[in-house]
């Protein structure tokens, strides 16, 4: 695929001393675009943690919606088959998202993603893992 897009450039991105912050999502995505099927699913699911129902309508221009629940609200759960239906910018989009409601869960990521060293080796895992590693250093949350 490797069909990453430009992430936004607005004033709450490209603020100085916050190119960290701003990398975090992107890579993010670089890394969802370079994982094998069964880690998007675990990343997608630790992402989607904190997101309700109205932004799963709403995040990634209402990509996440068929994720909803036909019954009632008690979170969202990613399929394999999900995967196969979600692009890397849309994870984009959620990962802006996570990092405005619940920065937190970008912070456990090397969590989520120790179960494939391979792909922590890739370049987007090594930046990922650089980049929060530098934002947890600054004290930025």
């Amino acid at each position: 695929m490797n069909t990453m897009p430009t992430p936004p450039s607005d004033d709450a991105h490209s603020a100085s001393g916050a190119s960290a912050e701003a990398n975090v999502p992107v890579l993010v995505a670089a890394l969802y675009d370079e994982a094998p099927a069964s880690l998007r699913q675990r990343l997608l699911n630790h992402l989607l943690r904190p997101v309700g129902p109205l932004a799963l309508a709403a995040v990634a221009a209402g990509a996440f919606a068929r994720l909803l629940p036909p019954g009632r609200w008690s979170g969202v759960q990613v399929q394999l088959d999900d995967v196969l239906n979600i692009r890397p910018d849309q994870v984009l989009d959620l990962a802006f998202y996570v990092e405005q409601k619940a920065p937190e869960m970008l912070w456990r990521l090397p969590e989520v993603l120790s179960s494939s060293p391979v792909l922590l080796s890739t370049i987007s895992g090594a930046l990922l893992l650089m980049a929060l590693r530098a934002r947890r250093q600054s004290g930025t949350r």
